[in-house]
């Protein structure tokens, strides 16, 4: 790709109708787009989706795919582990090459504007776009969830969204637009089904509790087995390896190790750490689809295009 190059990583809140998942991201296909990557959760009933490309058009492939999320799905009908304020729960601008942070952020405001102006989801900045200091936070922003936004009806001045509202919209709620560093989602899955270990752990290595910095983490039970579910926001700063032996430790306090392990979305060349016990125990990770320079160079077809494969 020449020219500055973005990076979008809508989460959308379904992730187990492969159908619907597959017309959201159809509806992202937008000229000067790639599409990266797209994984689904049934657990989490969440998917994560990649594109990359011309800021302007990743601005439009987002917008698009916020808009046919909200026609595709009913929050008062969504349940999954993950916490979520709307169909297109967070759109995260990241920058890739010849573009910076605070311009991925103008690029938020953008997007933001636009999904309200045509589609009347509300919006709320976070991160480098937060319009409040009280928003950079995205789990501030994302408190009590599409259930606690939709029954405060506007009446808490604290909780309006910076775009529209003040009501939320009633099916698919708001949506976090946001912009931010190179982000890392990574799970580790124990040999236990005991989801008070695993909490335990999230709580003592999240930054929030004072734990390692940049990680963000919850413990919940996925098919019957304990998971720390993380997003690991500067590996530059925390390598996850320091995360992995982290995690260990603390489990083996609870007679607990971790068994497997997986990337959501996609992992940088220099977060990889080649000959780590964190790496070898990847579930089915595949250098050349799951490393985003890799992916840069040989993007997915999408949806509708020749040889296009369904969300894995």
């Amino acid at each position: 790709m020449s020219g500055a190059v973005v990076e979008c990583v809508p989460n959308f809140s379904e992730g187990k109708d492969a159908r619907r998942v597959e017309a959201i991201v159809a509806a992202m296909r937008v000229e000067g787009v790639h599409l990266l990557d797209c994984s689904m959760d049934a657990a989490h009933n969440r998917s994560v989706v990649t594109v990359a490309g011309d800021p302007a058009a990743v601005v439009e492939s987002a917008v698009r795919g916020a808009g046919k999320a909200a026609e595709l799905i009913d929050l008062t009908r969504q349940q999954g582990v993950h916490p979520r304020i709307g169909a297109a729960d967070v759109i995260p601008f990241v920058p890739i090459s010849g573009i910076k942070l605070e311009q991925c952020a103008l690029l938020a405001r953008q997007a933001g504007l636009e999904i309200w102006r045509r589609f009347n989801v509300p919006v709320f900045f976070y991160e480098a776009a937060a319009a409040r200091p009280d928003r950079a936070n995205l789990e501030e922003v994302r408190r009590g969830q599409f259930e606690g936004l939709l029954e405060a009806g506007g009446k808490d001045t604290s909780r309006r969204p910076d775009i529209g509202g003040p009501l939320i919209h009633p099916t698919a709620g708001a949506c976090a637009v946001g912009a931010r560093k190179f982000l890392v989602a990574y799970n580790i899955y124990f040999d236990s089904a005991d989801v008070a270990m695993v909490r335990a752990v999230a709580r003592e290595i999240r930054a929030a509790s004072g734990g390692l910095k940049g990680v963000k983490a919850m413990g919940v039970l996925v098919h019957g087995r304990a998971q720390l579910s993380m997003n690991i926001t500067d590996f530059e700063v925390t390598p996850i390896s320091q995360v992995f032996r982290a995690a260990t430790a603390l489990a083996l306090r609870h007679k607990a190790a971790p068994v497997e392990g997986e990337i959501i979305g996609l992992l940088p060349e220099a977060a990889c750490e080649r000959e780590s016990e964190w790496m070898r125990q990847l579930i089915g990770f595949d250098a050349q689809t799951k490393i985003l320079e890799r992916r840069l160079e040989a993007p997915l077809a999408w949806p509708g295009e020749a040889s296009a494969a369904r969300p894995a």
